[in-house]
């Protein structure tokens, strides 16, 4: 069956949500989340886009973005397939990291164009990751109180007043403002707790995860491709609780 075309904004703003193959991780460590924001900032001039946010989530993403020299499509091929060259090579692996198909929804008023906003830099929050937007660092609600080159804050902050103090004073406590905010999103993410994965270790294999390391390569190897394809699992969590090295798992 031929893929449904995607549905072109009339405004040429997008809320994207890309998100981690068989749901895995996309990020390892503080050097990959911040080699990814590098990438949306090396490519604003080829492709013109204006980036107004972001959050960057464990196995997926969520930017609000406006197309202008370029397509959406190819402005999010040119940052995922950039990003993704760097990763395997970064872990030594092949193949692909990113779900296929990126998903996103049209952005065609300045009321749902704040609804958007909000529920991205709410997404820790709904995540249970985080208790408050301030704590969370990998989103773009620090460049808009702080410092940051990325996110156009000088057109959102403007849709809140025209003093700047004012503006930003308005901004903050929309962002922090309770809601029932319903966006596009990804199906349910949620990890799989470190137990849970050793039951399952268990009662699928016949022995305990830990016990994995010391196995031999034939039997290892098929343990860890089947551990890979578990939804809400990650790389980490398989190299935590088994004692296997994450560079293996990745080749397995």
């Amino acid at each position: 069956m031929p893929r449904r075309a995607r549905k072109q904004s009339p405004t040429g703003i997008y809320h994207v949500i890309m998100r981690g193959i068989n749901r895995q991780s996309i990020f390892e460590d503080e050097e990959d989340r911040l080699k990814l924001i590098e990438k949306f900032s090396k490519y604003r001039e080829l492709s013109g886009y204006r980036l107004f946010a972001y959050c960057l989530m464990d196995n997926h993403i969520h930017v609000l973005i406006q197309e202008q020299k370029e397509p959406i499509g190819i402005v999010m091929k040119r940052i995922s397939s950039s990003y993704v060259f760097w990763f395997n090579n970064k872990y030594e692996r092949c193949g692909h990291l990113f779900q296929e198909r990126f998903k996103s929804e049209v952005v065609d008023t300045d009321r749902y164009f704040l609804t958007v906003l909000r529920y991205i830099h709410q997404n820790p929050l709904k995540a249970k990751i985080a208790e408050d937007i301030s704590n969370y660092r990998w989103s773009s609600y620090g460049e808009y109180m702080g410092s940051g080159h990325i996110v156009d804050k000088e057109y959102v902050l403007k849709m809140f007043a025209n003093s700047a103090d004012e503006a930003l004073e308005r901004f903050d406590e929309f962002q922090r403002k309770g809601n029932d905010d319903n966006c596009l999103e990804v199906e349910d993410l949620r990890p799989i707790s470190d137990e849970r994965l050793k039951e399952t270790i268990k009662k699928q294999f016949g022995l305990d995860a830990i016990r994995i390391a010391n196995e031999e390569k034939a039997k290892q190897e098929p343990i860890l491709r089947e551990l890979k394809h578990l939804e809400g699992v990650s790389l980490r969590q398989i190299a935590r609780i088994t004692g296997v090295p994450q560079t293996r798992v990745w080749r397995a």
